[in-house]
């Protein structure tokens, strides 16, 4: 089985090769350009460069979420492209079960963590056993105290991993949580991750391949709280 996966739910973006469980190759960036610049281009030199077609792919994954709306959008579009243009079955996973992959060599508790913005993150823990994560929670959107409780009830120090893993640290550290934080190469979002997580799941088809924000936009948000105040009798 060999995989062409995608992540681009946060500020670093990529695009992996992994057959059978092992990566095979694997570009990343990290520049600060829109995704939509970078995504396809890193693919396509990574394809080049290994000397695989897209037409030998089995399937295509990406990260549907959560993450950055237009993060998700992108690699979502970019794939549904492809397993469409291609005829090939594609499939979306979960970006913080993906990230728990980044920890499995530390063992133990991992916690991965995005930073969401208004004083979230987006969190799921993960367990590793037989070298891979075992989900422990759900993905949920919680403020840093409330993660903090649910750490409390863990015995050994949590692997935090994902863009919000400094905040996350630092909010930590100052309220006595023990942690062992992923050193820089590990600590971001990977392709290599989403194409791990891909295995042993059903995959679809273009059609079926929908993101997965947990919360509305700041767009949906606003527009929500002026309707509130439009139909509140006492505004």
């Amino acid at each position: 089985m060999l995989t062409l996966a995608f992540e681009s739910s946060a500020k670093a973006a990529s695009a992996a090769l992994v057959r059978d469980g092992e990566l095979f190759a694997q570009s990343i960036q990290c520049s600060g350009l829109t995704h939509s610049r970078t995504l396809l281009p890193m693919a396509e030199d990574m394809l080049k460069n290994t000397g695989v077609l897209l037409e030998d792919v089995d399937l295509i994954a990406c990260a549907h979420g959560p993450g950055s709306f237009t993060g998700i959008r992108i690699g979502i579009a970019t794939v549904k492209g492809l397993a469409w243009a291609l005829q090939k079955p594609c499939i979306g996973v979960s970006t913080l079960e993906a990230m728990a992959w980044q920890g499995v060599s530390a063992g133990g508790t991992v916690c991965a963590v995005m930073d969401a913005r208004r004083n979230q993150v987006y969190h799921a823990m993960f367990r590793i056993q037989g070298g891979a994560p075992v989900r422990l929670t759900e993905d949920r959107a919680l403020s840093l105290e409330e993660l903090r409780s649910e750490t409390e009830k863990i015995a050994d120090s949590v692997f935090l991993v994902g863009d919000g893993a400094k905040i996350t640290a630092a909010y930590f550290a100052a309220n006595g949580i023990p942690w062992r934080e992923a050193p820089s190469n590990l600590v971001m979002q990977s392709a290599w991750g989403v194409a791990m997580a891909a295995i042993g799941k059903s995959a679809g088809n273009a059609d079926s391949l929908l993101p997965v924000y947990l919360r509305l936009s700041q767009a949906e948000r606003e527009r929500q709280e002026r309707l509130e105040r439009e139909t509140d009798p006492k505004s």
